[in-house]
């Protein structure tokens, strides 16, 4: 899996910041911008988003290229309405390589591996007949969810703000899990005041699962590294 912030709102911490800052004055956000300091930033974004009023964070945009990831992650992806996507097409683009996502409690069970490689193996075989007889769009019906496949993803900080406290939870499924705690360090990278306390709900008070709670919440700043996130995958899957 390859997560890179191709692109983003210029100064997002200080629009967002003059952006609130001209809800509450007789000057206009232009005039705001340029006297925002991060200091007046932090204390503005904190007091705004602390009063519930978080369309201010929507003037931060944030572009994600994600590549090398199945498509049953995808799936998930595109149900957070409020983005923009474009994702690689099986309809133009061959799928006769072999690339696929291995989740690594399968990964991890040798026979497991040897049943799913298989598999995947045997569809590749077919969908590479297939290609041969009809067009690409048709040979891509027998390709599987573990299908590796890239996707440029677009959100403002309010919607990331949302789909890091649903998808850095230990209960997400653990791909989408694995991208979006990858796409929160790059967009803390880019706006460390706007995603000072992003991500899992445990980070700001009990946790929103309720009785689904898994029971170990993150530390406020916690960030797990990738060798974690798997342990945690394949113990979920167990």
């Amino acid at each position: 899996m390859k997560v890179v912030l191709l692109n983003y709102t210029k100064d997002p911490d200080q629009i967002c910041a003059a952006a609130a800052q001209s809800c509450y004055s007789e000057k206009g956000a232009s005039e705001l911008f340029r006297t925002t300091t991060d200091e007046k930033a932090k204390k503005m974004i904190k007091k705004v988003v602390g009063m519930g009023h978080l369309s201010v964070t929507e003037h931060a945009y944030f572009t994600f290229s994600v590549e090398g990831v199945s498509r049953s992650l995808t799936h998930q992806l595109v149900r957070h309405r409020i983005a923009s996507y474009s994702q690689q097409s099986q309809r133009y683009v061959s799928m006769d390589k072999a690339m696929y996502v291995i989740p690594p409690a399968i990964a991890s069970d040798p026979e497991a591996r040897m049943l799913y490689t298989k598999s995947m193996d045997e569809v590749w075989k077919v969908y590479r007949k297939l290609a041969k007889k009809v067009e690409k769009e048709d040979a891509r019906y027998v390709l599987p969810n573990a299908c590796h496949t890239n996707i440029t993803v677009t959100m403002n900080a309010r919607e990331l703000w949302h789909f890091f406290s649903l998808r850095c939870c230990r209960r997400a499924q653990w791909e989408i899990r694995m991208m979006a705690w990858k796409m929160l360090v790059e967009a803390k990278k880019a706006a460390p005041i706007l995603f000072e306390n992003a991500g899992p709900g445990c980070y700001r008070g009990p946790c929103p699962e309720g009785e689904y709670a898994c029971g170990e919440p993150y530390e406020k700043g916690e960030v797990p590294t990738d060798d974690e996130l798997i342990v945690e995958s394949s113990r979920a899957d167990d």
